[in-house]
């Protein structure tokens, strides 16, 4: 897997990349990283990157110029224009990261774990120009319902969580096959689980609820103690317990997750 982060602010991807998951599958061979300073890409000696938005209004506004050569460049072709579109590999994607965009999922992260590349435009100031969304994006990601002062730290996110999709990106495999949003959703205990959950308890998407509590020693920390379940050593047991503590924190923190009705 292939990631290249379109950027302002190549620095601040020193400290992620050298750290976890994400430096061990690099080191493995697992994933490539690149990251492009957009600045190269300018003309001016200013190296200006952004501009006034036409029509007024606060902030400035990523130029489309710098992005578009810096795609193209780092693609090895060109996307065409107004009167005739590029060729677009079917197994890259170009994500413009914008708090306007399509929300990003775990199945999301799961299509892009299939791909062979990514390029992130990492945008900055009040926004981009909506021609490279419409235009030089492949697809317009959102990381979550907040606004960051920049699109660099919501790539990462991005490439942790495709990173560890990635075989052989974690020692133990079953680790992205029992944890929330997972495919089917977690599945403490095995199939029983699926069986115990309530009728309406899955999700709109197909998905059954987040994943159970986790605990571990000691038994007891300042008077609270491991559900005594967990313990006992009945494993058909603890996957009911588990069932019902998965659905039960799903309601707490994650009701929409839920069927309604």
């Amino acid at each position: 897997m292939r990631f290249e982060l379109i950027t302002i602010f190549q620095e601040f991807f020193a400290g992620p990349l050298e750290h976890g998951i994400v430096r061990r599958a690099r080191e493995a061979g697992l994933i490539t990283v690149q990251v492009q300073d957009l600045r190269e890409f300018t003309k001016d000696r200013h190296r200006t990157v952004d501009d006034r938005p036409f029509g007024g209004g606060e902030g400035m506004v990523m130029k489309p110029e710098p992005l578009f050569l810096a795609v193209e460049a780092l693609l090895g072709r060109g996307v065409g224009d107004a009167t005739k579109a590029g060729v677009r590999g079917s197994n890259t994607a170009i994500v413009l990261l914008s708090a306007a965009g399509k929300r990003f999922t775990q199945e999301t992260a799961r299509r892009y774990a299939g791909l062979d590349r990514i390029i992130f435009i990492c945008g900055r100031y009040e926004g981009v120009d909506e021609r490279v969304a419409e235009y030089l994006a492949t697809e317009e990601i959102s990381v979550g319902d907040f606004v960051l002062s920049g699109g660099e730290l919501a790539a990462m996110l991005v490439v942790d969580a495709v990173t560890r999709l990635l075989p052989g990106a974690l020692g133990n495999e079953a680790s992205s096959q029992n944890e929330s949003f997972r495919a089917g959703g977690p599945r403490p205990g095995g199939p029983q689980y699926i069986a115990s959950l309530p009728i309406g308890s899955r999700s709109d998407d197909g998905n059954v609820p987040l994943d159970y509590p986790h605990y571990t020693r000691p038994a007891e920390f300042r008077g609270w103690a491991v559900p005594e379940v967990l313990i006992g050593g009945n494993h058909a047991e603890v996957a009911k317990w588990r069932a019902a503590a998965a659905l039960e924190k799903t309601r707490r923190n994650r009701p929409d997750l839920l069927l309604r009705g």
